[in-house]
């Protein structure tokens, strides 16, 4: 069974991912099936489970590079795409989705849990935390093959950049609770989330406009031949850059990203043969990046675990998917009346919150802690992850037509 412990096997690993994905990717085209899907199921075959071609432990550092690397690539491209024009008209709605929208999930899901069950207050809303943001890394790719309303689109996929924030200043005030032996002052977690807020934002746009300034032939633009480079440097130094400072990593990528987009709102366009390199460079960057995230979560399903927490699982995910998506978009959203969102917009945002990459991380860290009851959370938070991809993600396009927001044809071309 290969592991990425040495070069040799670690090339091993990389050849059945990408040849795999490739041919899965491409049985999926005509379907228009989202690939993070296809190769979720790639991964369940290759791991231990089936063929036991794969198995890269979670907590490996090899697993944790590629996820966090990964999930920033995928949000600075898809900052990248996101126009300040849709942004100014739907801020509010981003800001209230990311925020009581993570905390009203949290809560739904956690009472259920509390009440069917009988799990203690604590541990279900720790549970529902980890499953409380929806995923950037999922979304991003499923647009790209199911395009939608740029209103709509923008506003989901910048609310998956944003609550990751919100769910892990959660999840970790939570654990701090439970390990508490002393009462918590409460005021201490909600400055630690607009700090992280305010500081990964700050982070990214002030890298995303050297990026512009670098490349654009109106800036300084000594690199503007080097534009792919930048802008994975800009998307990188971004991540890391907020998290020595303690704020929000991903935030900071998805910030930057957005900058570099809109560099005619600041005076540096970017040349067109640049835009058009970053381009394909990004294309190609994020499609082996999804491909190895998703791949490997797919070796990393514990089919035993998930087996004895099964009806735990099943009961946090129709809960998550049923009942506090809907009300979370609906507390959200509403009062948002200069977004004039549609029932039909409205509806679409109750079907699409896939879990993936945050929530597997943040049941991964607690796992590394030893925590009591890690191992119940992480088998319900692949559960999670299973049935969102499989479910909503691969239907998102049958919904988005039946509901009449998905972009035409001719405009999609185009």
């Amino acid at each position: 069974m290969l592991q990425m412990n040495t070069w040799e096997s670690a090339i091993s690993v990389l050849l059945v991912v990408l040849a795999g994905g490739l041919v899965v990717g491409k049985l999926t085209e005509r379907p228009r099936i989202p690939d993070v899907a296809a190769y979720l199921l790639l991964g369940i075959l290759v791991g231990p489970a089936l063929l036991g071609w794969v198995a890269e432990p979670g907590r490996s550092e090899v697993n944790q590079f590629i996820l966090n690397v990964g999930a920033t690539l995928i949000l600075f491209d898809g900052g990248r795409s996101t126009a300040f024009s849709v942004l100014r008209r739907v801020w509010l709605s981003i800001g209230m989705l990311a925020t009581v929208g993570v905390l009203v999930s949290a809560l739904v899901v956690g009472a259920i849990v509390h009440w069917v069950f009988g799990f203690p207050w604590l541990y279900a809303l720790l549970l529902a935390g980890v499953l409380a943001s929806t995923d950037p890394a999922t979304l991003i790719p499923v647009f790209k093959r199911v395009p939608i309303d740029p209103k709509l689109q923008q506003t989901v996929e910048s609310e998956s950049a944003f609550n990751d924030a919100t769910a892990s200043v959660l999840v970790f005030t939570l654990v701090g609770l439970a390990g508490a032996s002393h009462a918590v002052n409460l005021a201490i977690p909600v400055w630690q989330f607009i700090q992280s807020a305010v500081i990964g934002l700050l982070v990214g746009m002030a890298l995303g406009l050297l990026g512009l300034w670098l490349t654009s032939q109106r800036g300084w633009g000594v690199f503007h031949e080097y534009g792919s480079l930048v802008m994975m440097a800009i998307a990188l130094g971004a991540y890391q850059g907020a998290e020595i400072l303690h704020a929000s990593g991903f935030m900071a990528a998805f910030a930057a990203g957005v900058i570099t987009g809109n560099g005619q709102a600041f005076g540096w366009p970017l040349a067109e043969h640049t835009q058009d390199n970053a381009d394909h460079f990004f294309n190609a960057v994020t499609m082996i990046m999804r491909m190895l995230i998703f791949v490997l979560l797919g070796t990393q399903v514990d089919f035993s675990v998930v087996r004895g927490n099964f009806l735990v699982g099943v009961v946090a995910v129709i809960s998550l998917m049923f009942v506090a998506r809907p009300l979370s978009v609906l507390a959200s959203v509403l009062v948002d009346r200069g977004a004039r969102w549609g029932w039909r917009d409205v509806v679409f945002m109750f079907w699409v919150r896939e879990t993936g990459v945050i929530p597997a991380a943040l049941a991964g860290m607690l796992t590394a802690q030893g925590l009591r009851g890690a191992d119940v959370i992480g088998a319900v938070t692949f559960m999670a992850i299973l049935a969102t991809i499989l479910i909503q993600a691969t239907t998102t396009g049958v919904v988005a037509r039946w509901l009449g927001v998905a972009r035409p044809a001719e405009e999609e071309d185009i």
